[in-house]
């Protein structure tokens, strides 16, 4: 097990990295990555992202699927960074989430921290256990897998 960790990953290096664009690219910085098997990441949620206008109107909350979403890309920048430069612009898809529960509400403001580590992977197939933090509270987490593909 490795524990090199890069340095900060910005989110031009993030887009190379992998294909979601606004308003679904919902990681910011990659604050560490230790190759093949976690990162933490950063997404500063705002009141000026699209969601906010129907969820809730007077009360923001981000949508725990979002949340659940940034977790993912976190955990596909980890297999990217790992398996280098022929996987980027791959896509992952969710092959299964489990054991999602949400904790306390994410709102505009707010400091996302997704920590993400890999349970297992084989072949093309990895699996995770992913939380997020805000201020040092869980707010969320899940377990799930996915599966890297062309588009």
């Amino acid at each position: 097990m490795s524990t090199k960790s890069h340095s900060p990953i910005d989110i031009n290096r993030i887009m190379e990295m992998i294909p979601h664009r606004y308003p679904l690219l919902l990681v910011d910085r990659v604050l560490e990555l230790i190759p093949g098997e976690s990162a933490v990441a950063l997404k500063n949620v705002s009141m000026n992202e699209p969601h906010f206008m129907g969820h809730f109107p007077g009360h923001p909350v981000m949508p725990g699927v979002l949340i659940v979403e940034a977790m993912a890309q976190t955990a596909a920048l980890v297999v990217v960074d790992f398996l280098g430069k022929s996987a980027e612009g791959k896509v992952v898809y969710f092959m299964t989430i489990d054991n999602a529960r949400f904790r306390k509400p994410v709102t505009p403001g707010d400091s996302l921290h997704i920590h993400v580590e890999k349970i297992q992977s084989r072949a093309n197939v990895w699996k995770f256990k992913a939380y997020g933090k805000v201020d040092d509270k869980i707010c969320a987490e899940a377990t799930f897998s996915a599966m890297i593909t062309d588009k």
